[in-house]
């Protein structure tokens, strides 16, 4: 489990590419501070186990689902990636609940200045649009940020400067793709809905949950 608070931006040291996978070396300081083997790293929103390390690197082995389901498969070396470790238990949850699971991928289809943010808009699939909501969470390439708008199939954050300071959002274009993995908890009442026929014994319904603006 994360938070979506990005720790440092690790760098693409080695990428070996074979049988549908990559084994990934990324340089690390920060987080390799206290690496064991067989941590979770996020490495841009995709939780990843630490197969080997040595001091100031990591090597982690990318399958086949996450290569189909995330951006790394477009990974180059030198290419800066977002990191986190995975949540201490007692600590302080800056951002939310992510759990590195990618939900889809995305594209950077607008990115503009506002006062002392950038604005970007990103689209993706009806799939992952049906849990996006005003002022709700969304991870973007594990980065944890509110969302400002959203519309049937694009949405809209504001990202202060210290983000786009110390995270790959900065360095981010129009036309890049993003990893998103959407806030957990609409998902889980969702998926409860549906075992329950649609109402709980609560009375909680799919319609009420719209009529009080948790799910557009």
């Amino acid at each position: 489990m994360f938070t979506g608070i990005v720790e440092e931006l690790g760098v693409v040291n080695s990428l070996t590419r074979g049988n549908e996978a990559i084994k990934l070396v990324i340089a690390a300081s920060k987080v390799a501070g206290d690496m064991k083997l067989g941590d979770s790293i996020a490495v841009n929103g995709v939780c990843l186990t630490v197969a080997s390390f040595t001091p100031g690197e990591f090597i982690a082995d990318v399958m086949p689902e996450t290569l189909r389901k995330t951006n790394l498969s477009r990974l180059k070396v030198g290419d800066k990636v977002n990191l986190e470790r995975a949540l201490a238990l007692g600590g302080r949850i800056g951002g939310h609940l992510v759990s590195g699971h990618v939900d889809g991928v995305g594209s950077i289809t607008g990115k503009r200045r506002e006062g002392n943010a950038w604005v970007y808009r990103f689209s993706t699939s009806p799939e992952v649009m049906r849990y996006i909501i005003p002022k709700g969470s969304v991870a973007v390439d594990g980065i944890s940020l509110t969302v400002a708008l959203a519309a049937s199939d694009n949405f809209s954050v504001s990202v202060i400067p210290h983000t786009t300071a110390v995270t790959t959002l900065g360095a981010r274009a129009v036309g890049d793709e993003v990893n998103l993995e959407n806030d957990m908890i609409g998902k889980y009442v969702e998926r409860l809905l549906q075992f329950s026929g649609g109402e709980t014994r609560s009375g909680i319904s799919l319609e009420s949950l719209k009529d009080s603006g948790f799910i557009p």
